[in-house]
């Protein structure tokens, strides 16, 4: 849907100056589970128009660094510890391009969602494909003990992907924050202390 909803998380967004709503789902998580820490190295997958990047980067403080990926262009100003990558995530060789010159992570974090078409079981197909992009490029960047959050919709793939995440953490735990539209089907799945891919 490309209308904005102008709800009471459009307005103190506005008012807090914050690019977009949806820094308050990632507000919300980090003040309970503490995902983010300062001085970590964060990838933020699916970053436009930057509103996680904005809350990440005053979490991470000088020490620390951010990553924002996206095919939209990114216009906000950052700090000089963080990039801005406008790529697309499914190109050859993203994850080895990414840890070579950035890596590793402390933490990945994923906003990304299809656009949508209505039509449920195709946008939550999207949505899966979008999420398991997400898983492999957590596993192939991030530090043994790092954690890892990303948007899904809830659909025919959610439980098996939700079972491959499980293989692959320790602590797993599905979140539909405050500040998610009520009709949404979407919800994150947080996965903290990761594992890498050979030790499942």
């Amino acid at each position: 849907m490309s209308y904005v909803v102008k709800d009471h998380f459009f307005h103190r967004a506005k008012k807090e100056q914050y690019l977009a709503r949806a820094v308050y789902k990632l507000r919300q998580i980090q003040e309970k589970y503490r995902l983010v820490r300062p001085g970590d190295r964060v990838l933020d997958l699916g970053a436009a128009p930057g509103s996680w990047m904005q809350l990440t980067s005053s979490i991470v403080g000088p020490k620390g660094f951010l990553v924002g990926v996206d095919i939209k262009k990114i216009q906000h100003p950052f700090p000089a510890n963080t990039v801005v990558l406008e790529q697309d995530i499914f190109e050859p060789a993203f994850e080895a391009k990414l840890l070579e010159l950035y890596g590793p992570f402390d933490v990945v974090l994923s906003d990304m969602a299809p656009s949508t078409s209505g039509i449920r079981v195709a946008d939550s197909a999207r949505s899966a494909l979008l999420f398991e992009r997400a898983l492999e490029i957590a596993g192939a960047v991030l530090k043994p003990g790092g954690h890892f959050l990303a948007k899904i919709f809830q659909g025919p793939e959610f439980h098996g992907l939700l079972l491959e995440v499980k293989k692959r953490s320790e602590w797993v735990k599905v979140i539909k924050p405050d500040a998610t539209r009520k009709q949404s089907k979407e919800v994150y799945i947080l996965a903290m202390r990761f594992r890498k891919s050979h030790e499942v």
